[in-house]
């Protein structure tokens, strides 16, 4: 055993330790290893139906162009946002169409635009930040609705259940690599639908040196413990 193979032993040994001593006489939830498939969001827009008549004209349809989620996909339409310092160009629609609008960016962007939007889950849209959405066929401003969307992951409702994970919880996962790191507050959403992936902004994405289409591992949990140590399962 050469220096390096024994320094990564000793770290490995002195981790678990460190973890079963914090964690000892807690419940712990079942280990599994499970890889999930990264997905980079990059900015798009959420449309109401209202907002695609004056963007793309009265009952236009969004047209069908890859799948994203069952049941959701992007769709071949891109629009304009207008911001008061730039514009970004060709930012892609994604349907279903929604009862409110809602337009997802980094952090990059909102700088790039010059406003503030909120680091928020989705849907939650009151107080976010307004732009200008220009189409084809039409503009309009909108008051509030662009946020900074909540990392998060889809669980499928069987792998949610056998790591004890409900609709709403808080879960962390780590990114391997030469510039990995762990994801802290990573929202779980849990449906019967849903296929595993991990989504994560361009920037999350950057940082982490990661595409879509790579793995990130979820971290075992420690439940009722106010440390809340984690480990890698597997």
């Amino acid at each position: 055993m050469d220096n390096k193979e024994l320094t990564k032993l000793v770290v490995e040994t002195v981790i678990d330790r460190l973890y079963f001593e914090t964690i000892k006489d807690k419940h712990i939830t079942n280990r599994l290893n499970l890889k999930i498939p990264i997905g980079v969001s990059l900015r798009h827009a959420h449309l109401s139906q209202k907002d695609i008549d004056v963007l793309f004209g009265k009952g236009y349809e969004l047209q069908f162009r890859n799948e994203l989620q069952p049941g959701q996909y992007a769709a071949k339409e891109t629009i304009t946002l207008l911001g008061p310092k730039n514009i970004l160009a060709n930012v892609r629609v994604l349907a279903p169409v929604r009862k409110v609008s809602q337009v997802e960016i980094s952090q990059t962007d909102a700088f790039h635009l010059g406003i503030t939007p909120p680091l928020r889950d989705s849907g939650q849209l009151t107080g976010s930040a307004g732009i200008v959405l220009v189409g084809p066929v039409g503009c309009l401003k909108l008051e509030e609705g662009v946020i900074k969307a909540a990392r998060h992951i889809h669980f499928d409702t069987i792998n949610a259940k056998k790591l004890g994970i409900k609709d709403g919880d808080r879960v962390r996962v780590i990114i391997n690599g030469d510039r990995g790191l762990i994801f802290n507050n990573v929202l779980a959403r849990v449906d019967d639908q849903y296929r595993l992936e991990l989504h994560i902004d361009t920037d999350e994405a950057n940082a982490a040196g990661v595409k879509t289409g790579d793995f990130a591992l979820l971290y075992n949990s420690v439940k009722g413990s106010d440390f809340h140590g984690y480990r890698p399962f597997g």
